[in-house]
């Protein structure tokens, strides 16, 4: 294989136009084909990043069957499309690297691991936050067990908008924090529950509606549980996670740009019947450079260099994490019921 890759995107939407960004940026890469089915972005991004003119740009899927010796595929198309386009491409011998989720079927997600096996093709799931500088450091602190006895984690993402149509708030934002939680503790959740708001999409005769606020509580083999708050009808706009320990607590807030990893030491000292704070100081943790999606994509390059999938973010963690969901959506619809997780 040479060191020169041919890929194509498909859909440049919100975040379908940053994926071209970065493999346009990337000098193993060359762009050969961008798929939309509005011609007014193509249009647009043709312009903006001035593309070449024998890059194909068309909106239809199949088109890209005529492309002499594409080698991988980015998928940026809403989650109830992922199966099909996915497999798809599978069989015609693309690698690929899908937007999460990746199905919303943890039995689809697993018959593509198992088609990507059969044809040795790359499979990667965008999990950006994994790639993300602060969540790999934070994994290395929470591991080197700097926090001590590990107690409870929590998180918060909110925001105004934008409100999706294909997938409620749980499907839209939970995949970060859990992803996050999974990798720091390196462990998947054993039960779930979750409840949950619909104010508006409600539900009607074809639609359970789609819930706008969802409370989350996993737990984890030894019992530590982690809570968390969604929403995406709320001004105040949150992206904060932490993990407290009988040391300190290590908390990731992505809104503090310059300083998004703090580590807080602080522990209790019992002197008679009282609990006294000592200890107490904090640590801005230094952080290596580089966006998290252009590493998604250099890893996703790299990968198919070396016919080596991603061991952060395959289709079978993908999948991992498809199973949670799908599990939490049972839960919500039955009002919080506790419901257990079979090993995958």
């Amino acid at each position: 294989m040479t060191n020169q890759i041919k890929i194509a995107v498909i859909g440049v939407g919100r975040w379908g136009v940053h994926l071209l960004r970065n493999f346009l940026a990337h000098p193993q890469v060359d762009v050969v084909a961008v798929v939309d089915p509005h011609p007014e972005r193509l249009a647009a991004i043709k312009q903006q990043f001035n593309l070449d003119e024998d890059v194909v740009l068309t909106t239809q899927w199949h088109d890209l069957k005529k492309v002499s010796g594409l080698t991988g595929v980015a998928i940026a198309t809403p989650a109830i499309t992922h199966y099909a386009l996915i497999k798809d491409s599978l069989q015609q011998g693309y690698h690929v690297l899908a937007e999460k989720p990746l199905t919303l079927d943890p039995a689809e997600c697993r018959e593509l691991c198992q088609l990507a096996e059969q044809h040795h093709l790359i499979l990667m799931v965008d999990h950006t936050y994994l790639f993300h500088p602060a969540v790999e450091r934070g994994k290395a602190v929470v591991q080197a067990g700097k926090l001590g006895d590990l107690r409870y984690g929590y998180a918060t993402r909110t925001h105004l908008g934008p409100v999706r149509q294909d997938v409620d708030a749980l499907w839209d934002l939970a995949i970060h924090d859990i992803a996050i939680f999974n990798a720091w503790l390196g462990q998947i959740p054993v039960k779930v529950q979750a409840t949950g708001t619909v104010w508006l999409q409600a539900e009607d005769v074809k639609t359970r509606g789609m819930a706008d606020l969802v409370w989350i509580t996993l737990t984890y083999p030894d019992n530590f549980q982690v809570y968390i708050h969604l929403c995406w009808l709320n001004p105040d706009k949150q992206r904060r996670l932490g993990i407290v320990g009988s040391l300190g607590s290590l908390i990731f807030d992505e809104m503090l740009r310059s300083s998004p990893l703090t580590l807080l030491h602080g522990e209790f000292e019992q002197q008679g019947n009282q609990f006294i704070p000592v200890n107490q100081r904090q640590v801005v943790l230094e952080l290596e450079p580089g966006e998290p999606l252009g590493r998604v994509c250099d890893r996703f390059v790299v990968s198919i260099l070396n016919n080596t999938p991603s061991e952060v973010s395959s289709g079978w963690v993908g999948t991992q994490l498809v199973e949670i969901l799908a599990a939490l959506t049972v839960s919500l619809e039955q009002g919080g019921k506790p419901i257990f997780l079979k090993r995958l």
